[in-house]
């Protein structure tokens, strides 16, 4: 039965506001094959997403890519946007685990601890280029979109392993002072990554991300300058 006086309304609604339309949520596969089919096809869509950029990215494209019908996508995903919302959640749970990850075999120490972050986040914006930071980027209309959840999570996951540690911090709020460790870390990771003269290859990214850690520690290690600061 259509529920198109619903959908009406919904639009007319959209149209007022000014508030885009969200793609409706996409089914996750529960048979092998098809969990196995869907994987193809996200791993397509990140493939030609992280080289040509998400707007260039089309259904056709992913389909040849991954080796399935357009009919086949079509089946599972409404339109392309429905697709990129499968991908970004795909791909930021997969960065989300990896940091977890990495700061979880850190280094027991504060020092540890903030290379970890440093070398694993700048690692993560590399994997995927142009991509990651675009799918960081605002999307949908709701203030906590999923490019911010991720963005809180990961920050979340540092302060988390740091915390054991807080008692090295000469900081007079050391919480406060993680939290900027952990923006100036994530701020200067993006901004390498849309930068048109990016630190690549595996020795600059590292050599990058050893200054990052050590500019972090140094901040961390130090007194305030100017007493009574909050």
């Amino acid at each position: 039965m259509s529920n198109r006086p619903a959908e009406t309304a919904a639009r007319t609604v959209r149209d007022a506001t000014g508030e885009p339309e969200r793609p409706a949520p996409y089914r996750e596969p529960r048979q092998a094959r098809s969990a196995a089919t869907l994987a193809r096809v996200l791993r397509a869509a990140e493939e030609i997403a992280g080289s040509s950029g998400l707007e260039e990215m089309t259904i056709t494209d992913v389909a040849a890519q991954a080796g399935v019908s357009v009919g086949t996508i079509y089946r599972r995903f409404q339109d392309k946007e429905q697709l990129i919302a499968a991908l970004t959640e795909r791909m930021l749970e997969q960065r989300e685990e990896y940091m977890a990850e990495r700061l979880r075999s850190a280094e027991p120490s504060l020092a540890g601890v903030v290379d970890a972050y440093a070398h694993a986040l700048l690692q993560s914006f590399a994997d995927s280029s142009r991509l990651f930071p675009e799918l960081l980027r605002a999307r949908g209309t709701t203030s906590l979109d999923r490019g911010t959840r991720t963005i809180t999570e990961i920050h979340r996951l540092l302060l988390e392993a740091a915390t054991p540690y807080t008692g090295q911090i000469r900081r007079s709020h050391p919480r406060t002072a993680l939290d900027t460790v952990a923006r100036a870390v994530l701020g200067a990771c993006f901004h390498n990554s849309v930068r048109p003269d990016p630190a690549t290859g595996e020795a600059a990214r590292r050599q990058y991300a050893d200054e990052l850690s050590d500019m972090a520690i140094a901040y961390l290690l130090a007194p305030d300058r100017r007493p009574g600061t909050p």
